[in-house]
């Protein structure tokens, strides 16, 4: 690559917040805000439990945690069926069994990602009723006998304490259930019953060691939050943290087929307003310092929604993490790739899927926003631009990361009608970065960019035709089309000088500038 060298030499700078309609962002490296919430890459989710014993997710997990730096993972399903973990004698004698959990804890373990575990759903064994739900059937019936489940519990957390060392499970979250209060899709009983699992959830966890982590709700739609810590704090039942869902459509309901056409809210506080809301419940609340986990969360709640996959997403996800500022401890991304089988497995490459990986681990547009915000060093600089962070590493460096975000859906059309089309992004203008106070230097300058066709492999899939299947050498082909800078130069900062670059940017662009201190 030839080397480009920039002097910079400017020494004095007039600070305007807007010139001429252009947007301006300044920075003062000198300046620091707080240290960023690493609030974004906490947790993220998959789909079940037994999805993680395939070699293919297993891979594309460890490549996510690499380059976006995910330090917990959430899934259902750890205790249904396809797990092993449950059945009983002729007798009705418990009989417990890890083998397939500890495969995956021990791979989790292995790349450096903890559990976030979600103690659900119910064995057939134990349960008291055959509902199920999602083409694993999962069993979502409260337990035919408490105590045994409350034994189950005691005994999992014990095993794994064995395994891991109670210093290590210390750092672990148990989560009871998933989305009770949506019944009788995810839980058959009433919210009475859910306190009564919880009760006997929590009893059994803090058994093995006081200092566990325990909580919930789980619930969807920010529901419950109030109710669940009034319960626990009358009945003085441990309560670590709150946990709860929320997602950015704004009609349908358990929807893993896409058949009822989502919405995306027009609401500017879609998700983020649910966030900052039950914050302000916990802080009103008997026990105002609780921690607070969104563990699911995405532009909307169906599988089958084309959004996932458009490159819209990519500045919808820093939209929202943005207004969520400080309000919650994570917000766990509803799911990291597409090796996931709610409706059953799926038969084509693109298909509206959560993840931030397609089935066969081509990235997708949303998955810049965390790699992107994974590079963001660790104190965030003073910045009153809303739709960026700018931030400095202990190395000297400093990361500008920004975006547009702009609400394209046109009334009385849906997710699965718009998103599916080939819609580029409108120009809207320019925007400038002063960044004063950089210390003084030679610096390698990187800017990296997702956008309408920059890292945009679901545009690509749409230009050679919507294919069924992608062979080898195409999916090589997508993968390698994607993630490297739009440009690298080496640069050197003169003593006093003021840094300034500018952007073209359109409708929905992300984009990050690194300087790289030699």
């Amino acid at each position: 690559m030839k080397k480009i060298i920039w002097v910079l030499v400017v020494s004095q700078f007039v600070f305007l917040a807007n010139v001429n309609g252009q947007r301006v962002i300044n920075v003062d490296f000198n300046k620091s805000s707080v240290k960023l919430n690493p609030m974004f890459n906490a947790c993220v989710g998959a789909g079940r439990a037994n999805e993680g014993l395939r070699a293919d997710w297993q891979q594309q997990l460890e490549y996510v945690r690499k380059q976006c730096g995910f330090k917990y993972i959430r899934m259902h399903g750890l205790l249904t069926d396809d797990m092993a973990v449950y059945t009983e004698d002729a007798k009705g004698n418990p009989q417990y069994n890890y083998m397939y959990v500890d495969a995956l804890f021990d791979f989790l373990h292995k790349i450096g990602i903890k559990p976030f575990v979600e103690l659900g759903f119910m064995p057939n064994a134990l349960a008291s009723g055959n509902q199920t739900i999602f083409w694993w059937r999962g069993n979502v019936t409260p337990p035919k006998d408490y105590n045994k489940w409350q034994a189950l519990i005691t005994n999992l957390v014990q095993h794994f304490t064995e395994r891991y060392g109670a210093e290590e499970v210390k750092t672990w979250y148990f989560e009871v259930w998933n989305e009770p209060n949506l019944s009788p899709g995810f839980w058959t009983g009433t919210q009475a019953d859910y306190f009564k699992l919880y009760d006997y959830s929590v009893k059994a966890v803090k058994s093995v060691n006081s200092g566990y982590k325990v909580g919930g709700p789980a619930t969807a739609g920010a529901a419950w939050i109030p109710e669940m810590i009034s319960h626990c704090s009358k009945n003085n039942i441990p309560i670590d943290f709150v946990s709860t869902h929320s997602y950015g459509v704004k009609q349908g309901f358990l929807d893993e087929y896409g058949n009822s056409g989502t919405v995306l809210s027009k609401d500017s506080l879609a998700v983020s307003g649910d966030v900052l809301n039950t914050r302000k419940q916990i802080t009103q609340s008997a026990l105002p310092g609780l921690e607070l986990h969104y563990t699911e969360w995405s532009a909307s709640y169906t599988p089958a929604d084309p959004i996932h996959d458009s490159y819209h997403e990519a500045a919808y996800i820093l939209e929202k993490l943005k207004q969520v500022g400080n309000a919650a401890n994570s917000m766990s991304y509803w799911v990291f790739t597409d090796v996931f089988e709610e409706p059953g497995p799926r038969y084509t490459p693109f298909h509206g899927g959560f993840g931030l990986l397609s089935i066969q681990g081509i990235n997708k547009p949303a998955f810049y926003s965390y790699k992107f915000m994974n590079k963001l060093g660790g104190t965030e600089l003073a910045n009153t631009d809303k739709r960026s962070w700018v931030c400095k590493n202990d190395q000297g460096g400093v990361q500008a990361l920004l975006w547009d975000y702009t609400y394209t859906l046109p009334d009385s059309v849906n997710n699965q009608t718009y998103y599916i089309k080939d819609l580029p992004a409108k120009p809207k203008g320019k925007v400038k970065i002063n960044l004063s106070h950089v210390p003084a230097g030679k610096y390698t300058m990187e800017v990296y960019k997702v956008g309408y066709r920059v890292n945009d492999a679901y545009t690509r899939y749409m230009d050679m035709g919507w294919p069924g299947q992608l062979n080898k050498q195409q999916v090589e082909k997508f993968k390698e089309e994607n993630g490297s800078p739009v440009t690298k130069q080496e640069i050197e900062i003169k003593p006093k000088a003021v840094y300034s670059k500018e952007f073209d940017i359109r409708e929905n662009d992300v984009i990050l500038l690194s300087l790289i201190k030699h």
